[in-house]
């Protein structure tokens, strides 16, 4: 669920942005994937219900829709082509034993269902504002729970464009309305998290779509203020003198921020639709422990606090989120961030809380030529299962992503499936 490297946005830079991020170079290229209550349900599911040492909980996969990553596979196809496409993932998703869909809805302040706030999505029918003839958001809903999975709405709250040229963007969308509302940064465009009317806005515009469909969660990735970009800066000066109130340091306001955001998005579902969970899934290192004593073994260039100011421990501790899925993209043995570290400093986080953990997976790295041996011997993600479940707190594992789930490439998924998903389970309800 967002600092990325898919072929279709630029994969093959896979390998070496997960580098980059580490090391701290080139990491405004973003994430190393798109990136990404409970009560009731729907009693959808089958198998055994919660429970440690069992078959995991969460079996998730990303949908993501920006620059058509997994879905539609190209911008302009017919509506019954996207429809028939959506359903073979629906249907890779049920074959290959997962319970859950997490679909991107809202990828760069657009949207793939017809709202009264923001333009339809231009990937697709290839024009940003044109009504594709169909509602992608309650065909998704109704088609994945019509095969007892769940659908978790994937919302980007803050990337307005993969540009930075507002010309560009329909002639009424809202940010060419409030041009003071977006910030220009690393060739793309962002609103602004430190106005208030921008955090009313964009919860206004997620929210159309919590109360109108019957979607499971709402799922947030790891793009809060944008990845840092050598020798840019996130021009915010008037925003800060406007609004930073009594905070000295622009980084404790920033994070206050998104603090913010996420705190008010977890209380108005409570308010609105307490059964639909919460749920964020940032980039896996809060901070290296040679930052702060609290934080991971790791050597990260970018710190999720530090860098992206998303405080995402606290957001557990205050327990804001009901669930939250680090994207631990790395193998087991990776010196810089190790799989085998992060697992059991994330249940750390969590022990006590009641908040789930589940546990982010980089299935599309798997025999990519860019990567080092681990990421090509078909074990490695079973492994990382295994490993998983010496973790109480572990409750599952999502991929990205769609299309790497289908593919299947050197057997990794069918691995999985075959060493971990030996039934069907219910959702994590």
């Amino acid at each position: 669920m967002g600092r990325f490297t898919r072929r279709t946005f630029g994969v093959a830079a896979a390998g070496a942005l997960s580098g980059a991020l580490l090391t701290g170079a080139g990491a405004g290229t973003a994430a190393a994937r798109e990136g990404g209550a409970g009560g009731g349900g729907h009693g959808r599911g089958h198998g055994r219900g919660r429970g440690h040492g069992r078959s995991p909980r969460m079996r998730g996969m990303w949908v993501a829709t920006v620059a058509n990553i997994d879905w539609p596979s190209t911008a302009g196809l017919t509506a019954q082509e996207q429809q028939r496409q959506l359903l073979a993932h629906l249907d890779t998703a049920v074959e290959r034993r997962l319970n859950t869909v997490v679909l991107q809805v809202r990828p760069t302040a657009d949207a793939l269902w017809p709202s009264p706030f923001e333009p339809w999505s231009q990937y697709l029918t290839g024009t940003q504002g044109r009504d594709p003839g169909w509602d992608p958001l309650g065909f998704a809903v109704r088609e994945a729970h019509r095969r007892d999975l769940e659908l978790h709405a994937w919302f980007n709250p803050y990337r307005v464009a993969n540009h930075a040229d507002p010309q560009r963007l329909v002639a009424d969308h809202p940010a060419r309305r409030h041009p003071d509302w977006v910030v220009s940064y690393g060739g793309k465009l962002y609103y602004n998290p430190g106005l208030p009317q921008v955090r009313r806005f964009v919860q206004d515009a997620m929210f159309h779509a919590v109360e109108r469909y019957d979607i499971d969660a709402v799922h947030f990735d790891d793009y809060f203020y944008p990845y840092p970009v050598s020798g840019r800066t996130f021009d915010d000066d008037a925003a800060f003198e406007r609004y930073g109130g009594d905070f000295s340091d622009r980084g404790d306001w920033r994070r206050h921020n998104v603090d913010l955001l996420v705190s008010e998005v977890s209380c108005q579902l409570k308010q609105v639709k307490p059964r639909v969970r919460f749920g964020v899934s940032p980039f896996a290192v809060w901070r290296n422990k040679g930052t702060d004593p609290a934080g991971s073994d790791t050597r990260a260039g970018v710190q999720t606090y530090d860098d992206l100011y998303a405080d995402t421990r606290r957001w557990v501790r205050e327990r804001w989120v009901d669930h939250i899925v680090p994207q631990v993209y790395w193998n087991i043995g990776f010196e810089a961030a190790d799989y085998a570290r992060l697992v059991p400093w994330w249940a750390g986080v969590v022990r006590g809380t009641g908040v789930d953990l589940y546990i982010g997976e980089a299935l599309y790295k798997v025999a990519d030529p860019a990567q080092g041996p681990a990421w090509h011997d078909p074990a490695e993600l079973s492994r990382h299962l295994t490993l998983c479940r010496e973790h109480p707190e572990v409750s599952g594992n999502v991929y990205f992503s769609a299309r790497h789930v289908a593919a299947d490439p050197i057997g990794a998924m069918s691995r999985v499936v075959r060493d971990h998903y030996g039934t069907l389970v219910r959702p994590p309800r």
